[in-house]
């Protein structure tokens, strides 16, 4: 029986999806958390605690359990532990992509300098010290302009500014996000720092895939039809297949092969975002690793396949270029968070599921619980989930179910 390492943050919402997809292939499954695990004592061969803020004394954890229990793969679910994963399969000689292409794709910065080398369209940009003066600096800046931390995801800290009020604004607030010691704790170097690059007009679409030996299997392109303008780029639907002319799709995989291998990723999943204007595609950011949140169950394969279930099997080895995406338009919406408060209670949640193509309606933060909008949040209020005949059916009938919600925030 295969044995599959997944590095896991507690708070991610993938352990079910891997976990389940594992059971069904029959995978000897190990979980890999930075918390350790209750029942840790009486499962030594399935739970390993490791130091995600440390890659390091993370991948020599993970080498020393490997020589009592040998892996077969190892599979991780963020950018943070895909520079450990990629360090101890490189240390276990297990397919892999290189821990600097790892690197790359977590930090912003990095990965603009290898675009810009690679001559893809790219936004400009420059890093700033978050104890340089804003004042000063919004003099120097073109505009519009969008600020934003070096590595953090889900949209979190990421903030247009128009003009130099806005840019002060904008930086004291992303200085304070990055002043949360959560945040310090796993990067103090990148969290004394903020990327300010140029604003990037245009449909946003995401490409997901898997690289086999260099060569990408495009698992889906989703568009993102509501505009992602700024001042907050909150995402909310994704809707797959994209709408664009068959053009505009090939160039879009272009674009991620060519930036991919500009980065060094040629294994495993990995999941882009891009913007199409006037002059072309270009590319925004590409990470090695599959799509997050609960974004995944948008995604079905032949053999009523999950993509976690995909990712397992190439992970393993096996072959995964005959299997597809069902030939149904499909679509997910992050249910946004209006304010800041605490979530009293939420109405309509019947009404909202029982419209037709409504597959399910997902609340991820409790009643009582804080939420937290963008840009300092990092969650959604929850997810909805649509198949339906058309993709712009799909679009419809999720506005339609998040219409029907109301969310009482005190």
């Amino acid at each position: 029986m295969p044995r599959v390492l997944f590095l896991m943050p507690t708070k991610t919402y993938r352990a079910s999806a891997f976990l389940a997809a594992a059971v069904k292939l029959n995978i000897d499954a190990v979980v890999g958390s930075e918390r350790k695990q209750a029942l840790e004592v009486f499962t030594p061969d399935r739970t390993l605690t490791l130091d995600f803020s440390n890659p390091g004394k993370a991948t020599q954890t993970i080498i020393e359990f490997a020589k009592k229990h040998p892996v077969n793969a190892i599979i991780p679910v963020d950018e943070n532990t895909a520079v450990i994963g990629s360090l101890a399969s490189e240390a276990l000689d297990l397919p892999r992509n290189s821990p600097e292409s790892a690197i790359a794709a977590r930090e912003k910065q990095r990965m603009r300098a290898i675009l810009n080398k690679a001559d893809l369209p790219s936004p400009d940009s420059t890093v700033f010290s978050t104890k340089e003066e804003p004042k000063e600096l919004a003099q120097k800046i073109k505009y519009p302009c969008v600020l934003k931390p070096l590595f953090l995801s889900s949209s979190r800290g990421v903030i247009r500014a128009n003009e130099p009020a806005e840019f002060i604004s904008a930086f004291k607030r992303i200085k304070t996000i990055l002043s949360d010691p959560e945040i310090i704790k796993s990067d103090p170097k990148l969290s004394r720092q903020i990327l300010v690059e140029t604003f990037v007009p245009g449909d946003e679409v995401a490409v997901e895939g898997i690289f086999t030996e260099g060569k990408l299997k495009v698992l889906a392109i989703f568009d993102k039809p509501d505009p992602l303008n700024g001042p907050y780029f909150e995402e909310t639907i994704y809707v797959t297949p994209s709408r664009h002319p068959e053009e505009i799709l090939q160039q879009l995989e272009s674009t991620v092969v060519q930036a991919s291998q500009g980065m060094g990723i040629k294994h495993g999943a990995v999941h882009a975002e891009l913007r199409i204007n006037q002059d072309g595609v270009w590319l925004i950011e590409i990470a090695a690793r599959s799509i997050g949140g609960m974004c995944s169950k948008v995604l079905r394969f032949d053999l009523d396949m999950s993509l976690e279930e995909l990712i397992i099997r190439h992970a393993i080895g096996e072959k995964i270029e005959e299997f597809n995406r069902e030939k149904q338009a499909a679509g997910v919406m992050m249910i946004p968070i209006p304010k800041l408060g605490i979530l009293k209670e939420i109405l309509g949640l019947k009404q909202a599921q029982s419209i037709s193509g409504i597959e399910e309606i997902k609340i991820t933060i409790p009643i009582s619980q804080k939420v937290v909008p963008l840009p300092e949040g990092n969650k959604y209020l929850g997810f909805i989930f649509s198949r339906r005949e058309k993709p712009e059916v799909v679009e419809e009938t999720l506005k339609e179910a998040h219409e029907r919600l109301e969310f009482v925030i005190e």
